[in-house]
């Protein structure tokens, strides 16, 4: 079966120059293409990438034919470190623009290997086969969903999405900060609008029906599905405001309205730091109002047995205590599905200081957010009471960075601008060291160490 997966590659490659490690990226920033995003042409250090990753080809075809699937598999995410470096050299959204495209035409490793028992999970009546997910930001258009659950990750959240597509704000607008593990971007929810995104949807949605129906009958009623509406892992819409809008709350219902048939849960994105006057929304009377308008439209459509997509909403790091005194106020008064802590910051630690990138404006995100996203989402934790489901964002960089955010009260994380450096290789490392560190400290399931540092 190896060998088989193998030649296809090898073919598909021949004919379209494919990429095997999109990595390096840039948060809240994608694509523009109708479908899949155009390649742009390619310079000297492309060329480079091409004859980098063709000798891969060329060794792993070699390789292929002596090993079984799984190793094949371990082969390839490994493979990916000796051409990651590379991305490097590239225009940070010239880099985003390819490692969407490959992601988008299956040019990246498909995970085959089963993920460790202790990291599977349910929430919101969902199972995850793990809690490690990629957050919004990278696939914001809903190009490349299929290829990055396909990677190995639990959940992958797409978006911001806004009602209507716009450009967002002029380039340059993300900047690296390799030493530190960070980038500072500003692109202020560039999207192709909603119709766009609700019409790839629907052909992956309709494509997995499909497939659900060609293979009912050689399966097992006593089998347990892992994933959603998007096939094997869940799948996560972010929703977000257009700039000029005056009527935030009507954007995010016309988000509803179109994508929620779609996503396995909704997020309502109130903390960009890069769209003027959005943070306001996380006041607790216009936060309030928001969240509740939000679920009347949701819950006036029509669900099957399922029921609708639960509903979180998406945190700065950069609050008061009163303010997120308020914010866990409404989040328990309205029921509210989750909270995703946090977005990116707008403060600059002492830690970056010195690099001529820190003075940028827009938000800071990698490494240097850990520390203030997980007292954030600790906190957030104990006003909550542990009632809600959270979704740690910020910094995860290992295994132990996830098991550290767990132990502060996230259910599930998310990581993005570790991806962008690390490429696909970090993904089965760190759900390994995740697994480690649960038996380390004797917990049998994610769900037991959750919150075991506010007990």
């Amino acid at each position: 079966m190896a060998a088989r997966a193998w030649k296809k590659f090898y073919r598909d490659f021949g004919h379209k120059r494919a990429f095997l490690s999109p990595i390096a990226s840039a948060r809240h920033c994608s694509s523009t293409a109708e479908t899949a995003p155009k390649i742009p042409h390619f310079s000297k250090k492309g060329r480079l990438l091409t004859g980098a990753t063709i000798g891969l080809v060329i060794a792993g075809g070699a390789y292929v034919s002596t090993v079984d699937e799984a190793t094949f598999c371990g082969w390839l995410f490994s493979a990916t470190k000796l051409v990651n470096p590379l991305f490097a050299l590239l225009d940070p959204e010239f880099a985003h623009t390819l490692a969407v495209s490959a992601a988008s035409r299956g040019w990246v490793p498909r995970e085959k290997r089963p993920d460790p028992s202790n990291l599977g999970l349910e929430v919101w009546g969902r199972k995850f086969s793990n809690p490690l997910g990629l957050a919004a930001g990278f696939d914001k258009n809903a190009v490349a969903v299929d290829g990055l659950l396909g990677l190995g990750f639990g959940f992958v959240e797409v978006g911001s999405v806004t009602p209507v597509p716009q450009e967002g704000n002029p380039k340059p607008r993300i900047f690296r900060l390799r030493e530190e593990g960070a980038i500072i971007n500003r692109c202020g929810f560039n999207s192709e609008g909603i119709v766009a995104v609700a019409k790839r949807l629907g052909v992956q949605h309709g494509k997995r029906k499909l497939d659900e129906t060609s293979t009912a009958t050689s399966s097992s009623n006593e089998d347990v599905k892992q994933g959603g509406k998007a096939g094997p892992g869940i799948l996560g819409v972010n929703l977000g405001k257009n700039k000029t809008s005056e009527d935030a709350a009507g954007d995010y219902v016309q988000g509803v309205h179109t994508l929620s048939q779609y996503a396995d849960y909704l997020v309502i994105n109130v903390s960009s730091p890069n769209t003027p006057g959005l943070r306001m929304l996380q006041g607790r009377k216009q936060l309030k109002d928001l969240v509740k308008k939000v679920q009347a439209a949701r819950d006036e459509m029509q669900w099957g047995e399922e029921g609708p997509p639960p509903l979180l909403v998406k945190i700065a790091p950069d609050l008061s205590k009163e303010d997120l005194e308020d914010i866990a106020a409404v989040a328990l008064a309205l029921r509210l599905d989750g909270l995703i802590i946090s977005n990116t910051t707008i403060s600059r630690p002492e830690t970056i200081a010195k690099n001529p990138a820190a003075s940028e404006t827009g938000g800071l995100s990698g490494k240097p957010l850990f520390g203030i996203s997980t007292d954030l989402l600790r906190e957030t934790y104990i006003l909550t009471r542990g009632k809600i489901p959270l979704i740690g964002c910020g910094g995860i960089s290992s295994g132990e960075d996830a098991y550290n955010k767990i132990r502060a009260g996230a259910t599930l994380v998310q990581l993005y601008t570790a991806f962008a450096y690390g490429g696909p290789a970090l993904i089965p490392q760190i759900k390994a060291e995740l697994s480690e560190c649960l038996e380390r400290d004797g917990f049998k399931s994610v769900i037991e160490a959750v919150g075991a540092d506010c007990r």
